[in-house]
């Protein structure tokens, strides 16, 4: 039997003392979160040269995302009809959907490029794809960075704290974070502002995210009616792909800080990096090394390599590739929903997300 109390906590040696948050919840002390608050160091010079800004590593990168549309669009063209449409667009949307989140997360950052205007041009796309209004995406990631992981302050926790199997599969079916978005959606186009995003948001943005947002709700219903008259192309090369897709960029997402721990100042506590491939380094525009990006956010994704090796001796090493980290992630989230031990074996996990069975005693729940 699982019993959860939405309303409890686990301290921890950070968070000693509290105060309420802007919905009335006890929250701990806090310090922004980024290196200093983690004791990570690296010289003004070295970080500077790390995180240089250029237009060629974004533009080179863009390139490469549409060819493998293309291409994987191509070959969702010659199946359309056989039961080999579904395994390529399977293809097609994972070369949508992870890049298209992470390219429109980099932008977000305004790293992606040196040009404003074609950080801006680009994270308005990929946000469109990604299903969030790119304002929102901007001020509402700014504030997961500076209060990475804290209850009841960072507007980007996906998911309750720990996790359970059930939660696990509401995350990465994408379900959850779809009808959180529309939900955004609807409150942006009724100019209904939350406290969330009045707490993160300039002010004068809004009537900006407004817009966006009435502009993208009718591109969406657009692509929609579309197949209802007839018109089948954005079914099998947006609408499908984009839904079958949606697992594997969640999965991505799903190991940055899962089984960590919450309300700590320390990056290297909250923050899970992996270790890449070659494949997994492309869609996710080296983000597998998560740590370091939130250490130094203004590193630009191609130089996250080269932080992570400048810094090596300062951070925990990288757990486990993608398939072994969110395999270990699974057989957790199982073995908690069924009261059994939560010890991870090759995955790094704060103290108190282990334990012996018995019920889940729930931390957080989701802010987004």
């Amino acid at each position: 039997m699982i019993i959860c109390h939405p309303k409890t906590r686990v301290p921890n040696k950070q968070s000693t003392q509290s105060r309420p948050n802007i919905e009335g919840f006890p929250m701990p002390d806090y310090v922004p979160t980024n290196a200093a608050s983690s004791g990570v160091k690296l010289d003004k010079k070295t970080l500077k040269q790390i995180a240089a800004r250029s237009d060629r590593p974004g533009l080179v990168y863009l390139t490469k995302w549409i060819a493998t549309l293309v291409l994987s669009g191509a070959l969702v063209t010659t199946t359309l009809g056989t039961i080999w449409m579904w395994p390529t667009m399977f293809v097609l949307g994972v070369f949508l959907t992870v890049p298209a989140y992470s390219f429109s997360h980099e932008c977000a950052h305004g790293t992606a490029f040196r040009s404003r205007w074609i950080n801006e041009a680009v994270l308005w796309i990929t946000s469109l794809i990604y299903l969030e209004e790119p304002l929102h995406r901007r001020y509402t990631h700014t504030n997961h960075h500076t209060h990475t992981w804290h209850v009841g302050k960072d507007s980007q926790m996906p998911f309750d704290t720990p996790m359970g199997f059930g939660c696990w599969i509401a995350e990465i079916t994408g379900f959850a974070l779809l009808r959180f978005h529309l939900q955004v959606f609807g409150q942006l186009a009724l100019r209904r502002y939350t406290p969330i995003m009045r707490d993160v948001t300039p002010e004068t943005e809004f009537p900006r995210m407004t817009r966006n947002a009435r502009i993208m709700i009718a591109i969406y219903a657009g692509l929609i009616l579309l197949p209802l008259i007839g018109i089948m192309w954005p079914l099998w090369f947006i609408i499908v792909p984009r839904i079958m897709g949606a697992p594997i960029m969640l999965l991505f997402t799903l190991t940055q800080h899962v089984e960590l721990m919450e309300n700590s100042p320390s990056i290297v506590e909250s923050t899970r990096s992996f270790r890449g491939s070659r494949l997994g380094d492309f869609l996710y525009m080296n983000m597998n090394n998560h740590m370091e990006h939130h250490l130094y956010p203004n590193v630009p994704f191609h130089a996250l390599p080269q932080l992570a090796q400048a810094i090596k001796d300062q951070v925990p090493a990288p757990d486990p590739g993608f398939f072994r980290t969110n395999f270990e992630v699974f057989l957790i989230t199982l073995r908690r929903s069924m009261g059994k031990s939560t010890k991870a074996q090759h995955i790094r996990q704060a103290p108190h997300m282990v334990t012996n069975g018995g019920p889940i005693q729930k931390i957080a729940e989701r802010s987004m």
